[in-house]
């Protein structure tokens, strides 16, 4: 049987579709368990952890995947943070030389009740941020992206990339703004 690093694309798209749901407020409390557990994995590694993405946004509808950053000083720390992280049962699904993105809740069987995204980036590498805080201080706005999502969601239900692109534009446009803010 293949393990979930050894599919393809379109096999993890097709078994792990996008799904949009009403905001739940249990999703603050996941990402705060959540870097707790990752704070102690990672105790010896200066680092800054954030909740992103949708999950992060009051009142908007969200994959149920919470996003979670972890921002180092460099990329010298990837190594001990990919170890760590490794060792307590988080799959890498990708690494370059300056991101790693690790998986959490991901079965064979599909997605588990709790699963999470962590984002490993350099401390000047957190425009998700920005964003989040953004759409929190603009609730007009983050309803137009949840307008946006929920146009496409049917779409490119088993295309994360299409999906994504699709918000590109939208989701630059709205960091500029607010890095000119908050930078």
């Amino acid at each position: 049987m293949k393990s979930l690093t050894d599919m393809s694309k379109e096999e993890l798209w097709e078994l792990f579709p996008i799904i949009l749901t009403e905001h739940n407020h249990c999703w603050s409390a996941w990402a705060y368990d959540e870097m707790n557990l990752l704070s102690r994995l990672l105790t010896p590694i200066d680092c800054e952890l954030y909740h992103i993405g949708s999950t992060a946004i009051d009142g908007i509808w969200a994959k149920p995947i919470v996003d979670i950053i972890i921002a180092v000083k460099s990329c010298s720390l990837f190594a001990a943070v990919r170890t760590s992280l490794s060792s307590a049962g988080y799959i890498c699904m990708s690494e370059t030389s300056d991101r790693m993105s690790f998986n959490k809740g991901y079965t064979l069987g599909g997605f588990a009740e709790k699963v999470y995204h962590i984002h490993v980036r350099i401390s000047s590498d957190i425009d998700e941020v920005y964003f989040r805080d953004y759409l929190n201080l603009h609730h007009d706005i983050a309803k137009k992206y949840e307008a946006l999502k929920l146009s496409l969601w049917k779409k490119f239900e088993h295309n994360r990339d299409g999906y994504t692109e699709a918000k590109t534009e939208f989701v630059t446009r709205y960091t500029k703004l607010a890095k000119e803010i908050f930078c």
